[in-house]
């Protein structure tokens, strides 16, 4: 069965290379020019720099990668300047052969084809860094994206680090493709780091598309065996997460805040390390690694139902409390304001209000009701919306629907409703 999903997926991503490799692995346009193409991956490159702090002081000419899923190499090619030794696999013979073009000029970049959807071509504890976006998305199969993430730790070098994004939308589909792949969610990837002995150190983004996580490879039987740590962990400053003021409301968004503490030992990771608030237990999103202050940043999500006012902050392990709390003043959400925060044409998504294809996405957020969203254009009504949850916080959607069949070429006014509320209106230029 295994055989035949992977037979399927070098099939279809070698017809999508041949077809349009820039577009279907950076899905911002058509006929991307190779310097538009290499732009849409500096965001990644920068968060995949930001968590390689954490690995160990060296020469990192002395260090080795992996990326999983390389497609063309839009990420090897930047990520290759910050090792000594790089590695790309796909499963496209074709998008292979175009990254391996890309890096001619590059001779420590390499591109693999992964015959068997796996690693094997590689050695144990061979890598310091492996990291993989915009692919397990578009796996159908569970079993092949948790065997990914074996064949990570298994070549990772012990406190070797895994970074990557995984989707982690809720389960809608009883059949996936390789489009639209399996979801995996937080409570699943959580289960596999206790049986596989990973540390996580980052799990953002939870219950959307486009979760990640930071995982380090710890030796076997570490999960069952890591000691509490011995001493109080102090609290040294608390803030909101998004904002950095010294308060965060109970609800939204903005319900999260982000701890500096003191003395955090080295093997702290998500599933150990607890923070309460108000006495109920926060989701924890993030440890950071030590700075040079000795201080260690802690974010974490506030609980469902924290009350508001002064709230004491407790830390802990397993139960136990580490330390004196920390205080953090609550105070009540604001209220939802419906609003249209990003539009574009459905296919062309860097034609902003030029509608080149007659289908439309827009994006809506601090919406709990979408179904009663309406739109008009011209005054004719658009039907067969399809939409989804990409966010639960604030919360956003994404909404995708063709114009009517009575538009034609040329200027037209879209408006959006969301029951008697006016959510915005649009001008837009329909080209095709």
């Amino acid at each position: 069965m295994t055989e035949n999903i992977v037979e399927q997926m070098r099939e279809d991503w070698n017809a999508r290379a041949a077809e349009d490799a820039n577009y279907y692995v950076a899905f911002g346009r058509r006929d991307q020019d190779e310097e538009g193409f290499d732009a849409t991956g500096e965001e990644i490159v920068h968060g995949l720099r930001w968590e390689m702090r954490r690995l160990p002081a060296g020469n990192p000419r002395a260090r080795r990668a992996l990326e999983i899923g390389c497609g063309p190499g839009r990420l090897l090619k930047p990520m290759s300047q910050y090792f000594g030794e790089i590695h790309g696999v796909d499963i496209s013979d074709q998008m292979v052969d175009r990254a391996r073009g890309r890096l001619r000029t590059i001779p420590h970049a390499h591109a693999h084809v992964a015959l068997r959807s796996n690693l094997e071509m590689f050695a144990d504890e061979s890598f310091d860094f492996v990291y993989s976006y915009a692919v397990f998305q578009h796996i159908p199969s569970r079993d092949v994206v948790l065997g990914y993430l074996r064949e990570a730790r298994r070549v990772l070098k012990t406190g070797g680090l895994l970074r990557c994004q995984i989707n982690g939308l809720p389960e809608t589909a009883a059949r996936y493709d390789t489009w639209s792949g399996v979801r995996i969610s937080a409570a699943e990837l959580e289960a596999f780091c206790r049986e596989n002995d990973l540390q996580m150190l980052a799990l953002e983004g939870v219950s959307t598309q486009y979760m990640w996580t930071t995982l380090r490879k710890q030796p076997a039987g570490w999960y069952a065996t890591v000691d509490r740590p011995a001493g109080p962990i102090p609290i040294r400053r608390i803030t909101n997460a998004e904002t950095s003021e010294p308060l965060s409301p109970a609800r939204g968004r903005y319900a999260a805040l982000a701890l500096w503490v003191d003395k955090l030992p080295a093997d702290c990771d998500l599933l150990h390390f607890e923070v309460t608030v108000g006495g109920q237990r926060g989701k924890l999103t993030y440890i950071g690694p030590r700075e040079r202050d000795g201080l260690t940043q802690v974010n974490l999500r506030l609980p469902a139902e924290v009350g508001t006012g002064l709230q004491l902050v407790q830390l802990g392990w397993n139960g136990v409390p580490l330390g004196a709390p920390g205080k953090v003043r609550i105070i009540p959400p604001p209220a939802l304001v419906p609003r249209l925060i990003a539009f574009s044409d459905g296919v062309n998504l860097v034609a902003g209000a030029r509608i080149e294809t007659r289908s439309v996405k827009l994006t809506i957020e601090e919406v709990t009701r979408p179904e009663e969203l309406a739109a008009t254009v011209d005054g004719l009504p658009v039907e067969d919306f399809e939409f989804f949850c990409t966010d639960p916080l604030p919360p956003r959607f994404e909404v995708n629907f063709r114009l009517p069949a009575e538009i034609g070429l040329g200027g037209h006014v879209l408006r959006l409703q969301l029951g008697c509320r006016l959510v915005g209106t649009v001008p837009i230029e329909v080209v095709a």
